[in-house]
């Protein structure tokens, strides 16, 4: 890896966006639910600007392929773990969220050691099971600085999505996986893609 990718456009905003994780954190954990709001917007932003700076600039490299992920895993991440400790997010949806997670993450590793399967990008289900995490953790900040009846409405919708996708994301990487396990004896071992997280 060339250490010209580490500091393209979206790359940095990439990092940018892993640097917001502990002051979101801190907002969250001396209740000043307002200034993690603005912080946690402003990381959702910088979220999709460098995707569109990676193609508009021709940027697109392997180290943001990795780190893209794993900056909205490590953001929602956090944010579903403090929210759940703060009893503000139902235990349930954060273990379910972990759990999936760490399981396709150790199937990744293990699947990349013994077979050479490469190119974790998301599936469908997967960008759906992101989009109603943020959705979620959104509306549950929403909810604590402005209490309104649609607002908690949408909290449950958007967590109920997440659990909902949540699974199907899991159970169709099940599947892709040992579609592509069955494929290795007549494709070989090295260089396959799995759509993934």
């Amino acid at each position: 890896m060339k250490l010209s990718q580490v500091f393209t456009a979206p790359n940095q905003l990439t990092l940018l966006r892993m640097i917001f994780v502990p002051f979101i954190v801190i907002h969250l954990v001396e209740g000043h639910y307002l200034w993690a709001l603005i912080v946690f917007v402003i990381a959702g932003f910088s979220d999709g600007l460098d995707g569109l700076l990676a193609r508009s600039l021709h940027q697109q490299t392997l180290l943001g392929q990795y780190l893209d992920p794993i900056a909205d895993k490590l953001l929602l991440s956090a944010m579903f773990l403090v929210l759940s400790i703060l009893r503000k997010i139902p235990w349930k949806f954060t273990v379910l969220v972990f759990s999936r997670d760490v399981s396709i993450l150790a199937a990744s590793a293990v699947l990349f050691a013994i077979a050479g399967l490469r190119d974790f990008r998301p599936s469908m289900f997967g960008k759906a099971n992101t989009v109603s995490q943020i959705g979620a953790v959104f509306f549950v900040l929403l909810l604590q600085v402005h209490p309104a009846r649609w607002v908690s409405i949408a909290r449950l919708t958007f967590l109920r999505a997440t659990f909902t996708f949540t699974i199907i994301s899991a159970v169709h990487y099940v599947f892709l996986v040992q579609h592509r396990l069955r494929k290795l004896p007549q494709a070989g071992l090295p260089h396959h893609s799995i759509h993934g997280s």
